[in-house]
């Protein structure tokens, strides 16, 4: 499945929606961005919040938090690295790893190994857009809510 994501979504601070490819709405994020962290909320069609982020403050590199229902499922930690942006996802449902070039919007996400989404600005035309394809087995929500913190860090670092 393919999502159109808009890009630095944190920075808007408003409610947007990401649609699928076809352009239909398929979530709605409303964003919270604060001088005390990042808040984020992801929703699906019938208003109800399947994802919460969280910036977690106060450390040395970005560390965001996902939440389901309450209860947080994933850690992502911006590691350090001469090349590129190296990150550290750990989540109840495995261990996810980056590969490509995060800020360019070309890389993979893997679990366990595996290719399980490929987010290009070659899919959309528009300048501000990138798409996110996700394997049919996986959990749609929580891949575009760890592409938006992906997203969130890589522009963080390199507003500083």
């Amino acid at each position: 499945m393919r999502f159109q994501v808009r890009e630095k979504i944190f920075s808007f601070g408003d409610d947007f929606t990401i649609k699928d490819e076809m352009g239909n709405d398929f979530f709605i994020v409303k964003g919270k961005v604060f001088s005390l962290g990042d808040k984020l909320q992801l929703f699906d069609m019938n208003g109800e919040e399947i994802f919460y982020i969280e910036q977690k403050l106060l450390r040395m590199l970005p560390e965001y938090t996902i939440f389901r229902k309450g209860n947080p499922v994933a850690l992502v930690k911006k590691k350090i690295a001469f090349f590129g942006s190296k990150f550290n996802i750990e989540s109840e449902n495995g261990y996810y790893d980056i590969d490509g070039r995060p800020f360019n919007y070309n890389f993979s996400i893997m679990k366990n190994g595996n290719i399980v989404a490929t987010v290009s600005k070659e899919f959309f035309s528009f300048s501000d857009t990138y798409g996110v394809d996700v394997n049919d087995n996986e959990d749609y929500g929580f891949i575009i809510a760890l592409v938006i913190v992906i997203d969130q860090i890589i522009h963080d670092n390199h507003n500083h």
